[in-house]
């Protein structure tokens, strides 16, 4: 069975973990440009993204939005949960998931997928149950890491490359 659908974790996997916050209240992240044209990317090869994230922020609201990211989820407590609730509404099993994340909230979730990813400086209880720890930290091109190394193990390279060329 193929990966049909990439789960994303947001704090620390799109990003690096870090939330810094203005004078006035306001919350600033850094999303990667890199890890946005590989996930739309891998939505223009017919394929499905979902963000499922414990905090909840008008910013990566704004980004999933900006990378037409239609399975949003967000103040969640329980990622498993919600992504069982979603692969019932896609008629999709874990057999067609990939997830990333790098802490604890993410662990049912990563335990649950078929294929499990880590940034590279997830936490060590977290790099136990992945099946691939990658090289890249969060928010510094791990998701991107992670959907050519799929892009590479479903054998899709060749379209891939032709969505640019």
């Amino acid at each position: 069975m193929s990966i049909e659908l990439i789960v994303l974790d947001v704090d620390g996997t799109m990003t690096n973990s870090h939330i810094t916050y203005s004078e006035n209240g306001d919350e600033i992240k850094s999303f990667n440009v890199k890890d946005g044209l590989a996930i739309a990317s891998w939505r223009r090869l017919g394929k499905q993204v979902a963000i499922i994230t414990g905090r909840s922020s008008k910013i990566v609201a704004r980004r999933a939005e900006e990378l037409r990211i239609e399975h949003f989820y967000q103040g969640v407590e329980n990622k498993r949960e919600v992504l069982e609730s979603l692969l019932e509404k896609l008629e999709l099993s874990m057999e067609n998931v990939a997830a990333i994340g790098d802490d604890l909230n993410d662990i049912s979730m990563l335990r649950a997928a078929k294929l499990s990813f880590v940034p590279q400086d997830a936490s060590a209880y977290v790099d136990k149950i992945a099946d691939v720890i990658l090289t890249k930290r969060g928010g510094d091109g791990a998701v991107r890491e992670m959907i050519e190394y799929l892009i590479k193990k479903e054998g899709l390279e060749k379209q891939y490359l032709a969505l640019w060329d």
